[in-house]
Parts: C-alpha cells; sequence; structure tokens
C-alpha cells in the first residue's frame, strides 16, 4: 500500500483511461505531433502505431485539416440544431449520403460510443412506431465491441471490460462469431464447419423468436475483441437471414469503415445493405470528436407524423452537428478524394502481408490477423496451445515501455499487440513500425 501511495504521489490529477494509474510513476507528455510521429517533451520521438486509438488518417499537423478548423471557428463555433441548422452540418450529411448506398438520414453526435446508442435507440423505437411492440431484444455477435456507455456495453459485452457493471446492462442475445482457434476447440471443426455453426444457430434463433428487434454488429472485423477477420461472405449471409426474418441491420463502423480495412464504406465492400449504420474515429481524420448514424428512408419515414403521435426520435446531444467538426470532417472526405486515399491504402497495406512470416517465426507470436491497415499480433507462452504471456505488470505497461525504447507507441488489447498506423503512412514507416515491433517483441521475450 505504501507503495502505491508514493507512486501515486508523483502523478498530476488526470485519469487515464483503461489504465492501472499504480503501475505509472509519470507518463511521457506529448507537446507536439509531425507527420506519424508523436513529441514529447523530451524531444522524444514515437512513431504514432495506433493512429491515437484508431482515428488518425493523415498523420498529425495536416496543414488542410488544421486551416479548416481555423476557417470554421472564424465564422462559426458552436450553434445547435435544436431548431436551427448550420451549412457545414447540412453539407457533411448530403456528403455521408452520396458516399453510403441506400442511406437517406444522418444524425449527427459526439463519439462512436454515442453514435451506437443513438442506433439502438432508433431500431427499438422503429418498431415502436410501426406498431410492433414485441420486438424490443437485441442480437449480437459474442466478443463484439460497441462502446462504453450503458447502451453500448450492452450490446458490445467483452467480460474483460465489462464484466464490473454486468448487473446494471440490458440483456442480448449473442451468438458465437468464426475464429480460427475457436473452431479447433469446438468438436474440432474446420473453419469452413464452424462458420456454418455461427450462421446456423443466428437464422434458427431469428426464425423462431419475433421479439428480435436488431441484429447489431462490427462491420468487417471486431477491432476491440483483437482483430477478428470475419470470413469473406459471413456478414452478408447475416444481413441475407435479418431481411428474411424481419429483423433490422444495424452496423457499426466506427472503427472499421472510412479505409480501415480498405474500403471506404466497409458494408459495401461485404455486400450487405443496412438499415442503420454508424460511423465516427476517422470521419475528422482523427482531428476531433464527431460520429454520424445514418438510416434508410424505411426507417426515417417511420418517425414522421404528427408531433402528438410522439414518433420523433427521443434523442438529442449539445454539440450535435458542431459545425467546427461538421467542417472538418468535410475537408478530409476532400482529401480522401484528392490524394485518392483508398487506393493508397490498398497498395501500402501489402507491406503487412509481405512482414506476416517474419514476426509468424517470433518464439512468443501466436495468431496473426491482418486487413487492410490493421494488424493483431497474440503474444502466447506456448504456439500450440495459445496460452497468453504472463507478466508481472500489466502487459500493456510492458509492451509500451519496450515499444517505447524503439521509437514506437503501443498500446494492447490484452496480449494483443495491435498496428493500427495512420492511414495515410507512408511503405517506409510502415516498414520501420513493423520492424520495430519485432524488435520490441525480441526485448519482451527476453524479459519473460
Amino acid at each position: 500500500m505504501n507503495n502505491i501511495c508514493a507512486v501515486m504521489k508523483n502523478q498530476n490529477h488526470l485519469w487515464h483511461p483503461n489504465t492501472q494509474m499504480s503501475e505509472w510513476n509519470k507518463f511521457p507528455k506529448i507537446v507536439r505531433g509531425e507527420g506519424m510521429w508523436l513529441i514529447d517533451e523530451d524531444g522524444n520521438r514515437l512513431l504514432d502505431g495506433v493512429a491515437s486509438m484508431w482515428c488518425n488518417v493523415w498523420g498529425h499537423s495536416k496543414k488542410e485539416l488544421v486551416n479548416a478548423i481555423i476557417k470554421q471557428t472564424k465564422k462559426l463555433q458552436h450553434a445547435p440544431l435544436f431548431n436551427l441548422t448550420n451549412e457545414p452540418s447540412e453539407s457533411l450529411a448530403k456528403k455521408l449520403i452520396k458516399l453510403s448506398p441506400n442511406m437517406t438520414q444522418v444524425f449527427f453526435s459526439d463519439n462512436g460510443s454515442t453514435a451506437m446508442e443513438v442506433a439502438i435507440k432508433i431500431a427499438l423505437q422503429y418498431w415502436n412506431n410501426v406498431g410492433e411492440n414485441k420486438k424490443t431484444n437485441i442480437a449480437t455477435l459474442e466478443n463484439g465491441y460497441h462502446g462504453d456507455t450503458f447502451g453500448a456495453m450492452s450490446v458490445g459485452y467483452v467480460p474483460e471490460f465489462f464484466s464490473k457493471f454486468r448487473s446494471k446492462l440490458f440483456s442480448t442475445i449473442q451468438f458465437p462469431v468464426p475464429r480460427t482457434i475457436f473452431a479447433g476447440t469446438h468438436k474440432k471443426m474446420s473453419s469452413k464447419e464452424y462458420e456454418e455453426y455461427c450462421l446456423s444457430k443466428i437464422e434458427d434463433k431469428l426464425k423462431k423468436d419475433n421479439s428480435i428487434a436488431a441484429f447489431v454488429m462490427e462491420s468487417g472485423a471486431q477491432m476491440a475483441g483483437g482483430v477478428i477477420i470475419y470470413p469473406k461472405t459471413f456478414q452478408k449471409k447475416i444481413s441475407q437471414i435479418c431481411k428474411k426474418n424481419d429483423v433490422l441491420f444495424v452496423l457499426d463502423e466506427i472503427a472499421t469503415g472510412f479505409g480501415r480495412l480498405g474500403s471506404m464504406v466497409e458494408y459495401q465492400s461485404q455486400n450487405s445493405i443496412p438499415d442503420i449504420v454508424s460511423f465516427g474515429k476517422m470521419l475528422t481524420g482523427g482531428y476531433q470528436t464527431f460520429a454520424a448514424t445514418l438510416t434508410t428512408k424505411k426507417i426515417n419515414d417511420s418517425f414522421l407524423g404528427k408531433f402528438s403521435e410522439f414518433k420523433h426520435l427521443f434523442h438529442g446531444h449539445t454539440y450535435t452537428g458542431n459545425p467546427i467538426a461538421a467542417a472538418l470532417s468535410l475537408k478530409n472526405i476532400e482529401l480522401y478524394e484528392k490524394y485518392h486515399l483508398i487506393e493508397k491504402i490498398q497498395k501500402t497495406s501489402k507491406v503487412f502481408e509481405n512482414k506476416i512470416n517474419d514476426i509468424s517465426n517470433l518464439d512468443i507470436v501466436g495468431e496473426i490477423r491482418h486487413k487492410g491497415m490493421v494488424m493483431g499480433i497474440d503474444l502466447v507462452q506456448n504456439k500450440n496451445s495459445n496460452k497468453p504471456i504472463s507478466s508481472k505488470t500489466s502487459i500493456n505497461k510492458l509492451v509500451f515501455d519496450e515499444g517505447r525504447k524503439h521509437q514506437i507507441y503501443f498500446r494492447t488489447l490484452g496480449n494483443t499487440i495491435m498496428l493500427v498506423p495512420p492511414l495515410a503512412i507512408s511503405q517506409k514507416d510502415l516498414n520501420f513500425l513493423i520492424d520495430g515491433t519485432i524488435c520490441t517483441i525480441k526485448s519482451i521475450s527476453r524479459k519473460l
């Protein structure tokens, strides 16, 4: 206890997210960013290996984005969308609709968690609006993640994160998700057999249970679950099952859209049109907090009627449609088009593919999963059992400290090293990131 108190005395009053504060004497203080690099008060440079929590697109201090913020700030800093509107929000809504097939309406919110809260509330209120009051349950995938607010925790329940709050979350219907290491332990199924097993569980339940309002899942991959990449047609088949059984299909593209997996709109590449979809993180290029929830015409129309019918959406945020964030997002999307970013991502991501064998050969590396500009590397005690490595301090602290020695900023998920660089990273910098990751893992192996 005395040691903990001594450590805490050396800290300031800032509480850091998902962090055991007693492990840290001091946090590196970042004072500026240049391109893909973060620079601390002592002049040390760290390659931003997690895109500042998966949101950074162009690197730091991108001139066009900074100027967009300054320009809009001089005109209008904030005006609410309660009874009012503003040009940046209207223009951005039109742009997002143009980018997103089958979507017709946009609701802006503050961040990914709130965007998913909006999506859940829209889905539930939709059925109430059309007179189907029995449809009140939400179906989800196990291991999914949709944010840290209570509704988002309920539909994206990860026990390691949220077990402390379990008694206060609403219940959901969860289904297994295809993953190679799960298949091998479940009746010795092949990966394809296990995928079919997962789909059959979903189809059987949705066919029999008419209380299910919506099926909610991350689009393309589970990110906070450790980079679990879906099999090629898995998402498409779920969308078909939902349509067949009159269940709303709700997608979370907060972390997987806008190019992270190699497509601007991931559901388009997955050939799985949702009823509701949420975007966030990279919407502003990672320079401000902002998110959007989009719906189809069918959903939107159900909210129209006389005021006395109370069909309008019962949800609102102070900063909904903030004009600075909206103007910034418009400039960000303009840069995607100007610099052909999606095509660049598809080329740059091949650097990951070329390095997989080098990473896989390391003694403490288990399964590796990769798509687009994200890679998950499991650190294990034994390659055969995939048992996670153990450490006196948290794996997060261990990997961060060793990575810092190799000029890399890491933030792990459990025993998984996440490589989630800014999307516009050059092949040279990406090679530096991966080579630094290899050196970091070797250093960790020597310490265990």
